[in-house]
C-alpha cells in the first residue's frame, strides 16, 4: 500500500537518491545532499514543535511528506507545505504590471506591459516540494500527494496563514536552457540557467535577486522568446497546475524571478479539497462498489498519515477497509478526514446529511 507520513531523518539517502531523477527548474527539491538534509532537519523540529507552537521563533516552517510504498519500505514520492515565506529571508517575485505613456498632443497612447520586483506573497503558505517516482505516476497518486496537503491544512487551519501559494515550474529545455534567464537574469550573472538554478535551490535566491535591477523592467525590452513564456509553465508541469487550477488556484500576475513560472494563490478555506473533506468515524469493513475512491486521512500532527482508499457511508459512520486503517495508524472508532480524490475535477461538494458526514451518491 502508498501511504504519506511525516519524512523521517532516516529517510534521507531515500529522498536524495529519489530527486535525483527531478529535473531542471524545481528549486524546491534541489538535487544537493546538504540542502535536503537542511530541508529534513527543518520539518523535525516543525514537527516537533507542536501545532500550537513555534519551533524557529516565528520563522519559516517546513512540513516535509513522503509517499512510503509499504510493500518495500520505499520512498516513491515527495510533498511539502511551507507556513510562511519570506520570514527568514526575503521572497522575491515580480508582478507583471503595466505603465501607460501617452501625448495627447502627438496622438500617442501606449501601454507597456512590465515586471515589478516585490515581496507581497511575504507571510503566505506555500505548496510545493512534489514529486513522484515515473513508476508511480499512475493510479491516482499524483492526486493523493497534491489533495494530502489540503487535507492537512484544513485540520491545522489555525496553524497557517489564510492564503497559499504555489510556485510553477517556468519553461526551459531538457539542456537547462531557459529563455526567460538568458534574457534577464544572465545579463547580470555570467551563468547558464542550470547553474543559477542548482544555487537558488542551495542557497535561496535573495543572493541574485539583490543584485539584479530593482527598477521596472520594460518587458518589450526582452527578447520575443522571453516575452512569450512569462507566466507559461514547463511540460512536465502541465498535470500539476491543472490539478491546482481545479482546486481553486488561480494566477494574478505573478512570475518566479528566474524562469518567469506563474505563482498560483488561494484562500485556504476557499479550496476545493479543504471546503468538501469531512471528519467522520471511522468503522473497519469492507466498502461497497459504489463507494467512491477518497483521500483520507489520520488527521493527526506528528502521526499525519493518507491514502488513498474506497469509503462508504452507513449509518453516520464511515467505512474502510481494515488494511486501509492498519496503514494509517488508526483504530476502529477513531476520527478521520476524508475527501473524494475528483471532488475539484468534477466541481462537486460531497452531498451532506444532518449528521454532517458524507453520503457516497
Amino acid at each position: 500500500m502508498l501511504v504519506v507520513r511525516p519524512v523521517r531523518e532516516d529517510d534521507l539517502d531515500a529522498v536524495v537518491e529519489l530527486v535525483d531523477g527531478v529535473g531542471i527548474g524545481m528549486t524546491s527539491l534541489p538535487r544537493d545532499h546538504d540542502s535536503l538534509a537542511r530541508k529534513v532537519s527543518l520539518s523535525g523540529r516543525s514537527f516537533a514543535a507542536g501545532p500550537g507552537e513555534w519551533s524557529n521563533g516565528g520563522g519559516e516552517e517546513f512540513f516535509f511528506f513522503v509517499l512510503e510504498d509499504t510493500e518495500t519500505g520505499a520512498v516513491v514520492g515527495t510533498t511539502g507545505v511551507k507556513a510562511g515565506v519570506g520570514l527568514d529571508e526575503p521572497f522575491y517575485s515580480y508582478r507583471v504590471g503595466t505603465v501607460v505613456h501617452a501625448s495627447r498632443e502627438l496622438g500617442v497612447h501606449r501601454v507597456v506591459p512590465t515586471l515589478y520586483l516585490t515581496n507581497d506573497y511575504t507571510g503566505c503558505a506555500e505548496v510545493g516540494s512534489l514529486f513522484l517516482h515515473a513508476d508511480y505516476r499512475r493510479g491516482g497518486m499524483g492526486r493523493l500527494l497534491s489533495k494530502c496537503r489540503f487535507l492537512f491544512l484544513a485540520e491545522h487551519m489555525d496553524r497557517f496563514p489564510e492564503k497559499v501559494i504555489a510556485e510553477m515550474r517556468g519553461v526551459s529545455d531538457a539542456q537547462g536552457t531557459s529563455p526567460f534567464w538568458d534574457a534577464l537574469g544572465r545579463q547580470f550573472f555570467d551563468m547558464p540557467f542550470y547553474r543559477a538554478d542548482y544555487l537558488s535551490g542551495t542557497r535561496g535566491k535573495t543572493f541574485i535577486a539583490e543584485l539584479m535591477p530593482h527598477n521596472p523592467i520594460y518587458v518589450p525590452l526582452l527578447a520575443p522568446e522571453a516575452q512569450a513564456v512569462i507566466g507559461e509553465v514547463h511540460e512536465d508541469t502541465r498535470a500539476a497546475l491543472r490539478l491546482l487550477q481545479a482546486e481553486g488556484f488561480h494566477y494574478e500576475g505573478y512570475v518566479d524571478i528566474f524562469d518567469a513560472g506563474p505563482t498560483l494563490e488561494a484562500r485556504v478555506a476557499e479550496i476545493s479539497a479543504v471546503r468538501a473533506s469531512r471528519c467522520f468515524r471511522a468503522v473497519a469493513g469492507e466498502p461497497g462498489p459504489e463507494a467512491p475512491l477518497c483521500v483520507v486521512a489520520a488527521p493527526g500532527w506528528r502521526d499525519f498519515r493518507s491514502a488513498l482508499a474506497h469509503v462508504e457511508h452507513r449509518g453516520g459512520d464511515a467505512v474502510v477497509a481494515p488494511s486501509v486503517l492498519h496503514a494509517l495508524a488508526v483504530n476502529d472508532g477513531d476520527t478521520i478526514r476524508a475527501v473524494p480524490s475528483d471532488v475539484a475535477d468534477r466541481g462537486e461538494r460531497w452531498p451532506i446529511g444532518e449528521t454532517g458526514m458524507f453520503q457516497s451518491s
